[in-house]
């Protein structure tokens, strides 16, 4: 039988495998034949991953000492790790969330993939809105940025660092799904595709139901799909995976209960004080 998806023994990348998402994206590809590596926080419970590499994402020194026990070259980078910023402030949620994945795709994949790699994100439908201008005069700074430590200087100089950790996991999906569009640019002429999963769950009749059916293997699959050998001319997707709840809002069928910008977070802000 023909091995369609193309994993064996392919140098893949995994952050956040010790749960959810990143676990079942390491059972996964371990499955397919993949030579796995897995960095996570906590550790790695992942019968026939290649190793565990205990890694804190918030720090560079961290994410550079888990890359140097890497192969040089890596195929695939699967980007899923992330915190929901209700138990991390604003600053260390979206280090963790998008400036160790720019980090690892501008400053250490540049020089580890060649033709043929693939990078996949899992993001958030909670990034829906990216384009608009009211969210992108704020993180553009800091996806514009040079390297960890000017990505970092970037973000402590905006008026949303004092904003609370979960809106720092907004900040991170939407920066996220821009940064898709930014590093298409930046890898499809060296023929390595970068896409995202933006996960989400629905709020329509079959919410019930899905929510019975859905779970980490639901959204695995489809970022799996993404770095494999059957979708080689797929790049610079996001994938809404989310049972059709955003083309409903996007339809007019129902409307959008989570409809802001951060300039009408600040602006709301501005005239409590005054």
């Amino acid at each position: 039988m023909k091995d369609y998806l193309g994993y064996t023994g392919k140098v893949c990348v995994v952050t956040g495998a010790a749960s959810g998402m990143g676990k079942a994206t390491a059972e996964m590809l371990v499955d397919l034949g993949a030579r796995v590596y897995a960095l996570d926080w906590a550790e790695v419970k992942v019968e026939g991953i290649t190793a565990y590499l205990h890694t804190d994402l918030s720090k560079k020194e961290s994410i550079d000492a888990a890359f140097a026990q890497i192969p040089d070259h890596i195929d695939c980078y699967f980007g899923i790790a992330g915190v929901s910023g209700l138990g991390t402030d604003f600053l260390t949620t979206t280090k963790i969330d998008l400036i160790s994945n720019k980090y690892i795709s501008e400053c250490i994949l540049t020089a580890r993939m060649t033709e043929g790699g693939a990078i996949a994100y899992m993001t958030s439908t909670a990034g829906i809105g990216w384009e608009q201008d009211g969210n992108k005069r704020h993180y553009l700074p800091v996806v514009e940025a040079e390297g960890w430590d000017g990505a970092v200087a970037a973000l402590e100089k905006t008026p949303l660092i004092h904003l609370p950790g979960n809106l720092g996991y907004s900040f991170s999906k939407l920066a996220m799904n821009y940064l898709v569009a930014k590093q298409q640019a930046l890898f499809a002429a060296r023929k390595i595709r970068v896409n995202a999963v933006l996960p989400g769950s629905t709020d329509t009749g079959l919410k019930g139901d899905f929510l019975k059916l859905t779970g980490s293997e639901e959204m695995a699959m489809p970022i799996v799909f993404q770095c494999s050998d059957m979708a080689s001319y797929l790049s610079g997707d996001l994938m809404v995976v989310d049972y059709g709840s955003s083309l409903e809002v996007e339809a007019g069928i129902r409307p959008n209960a989570m409809a802001f910008t951060f300039d009408m977070i600040l602006e709301k802000m501005a005239a409590m004080h005054k």
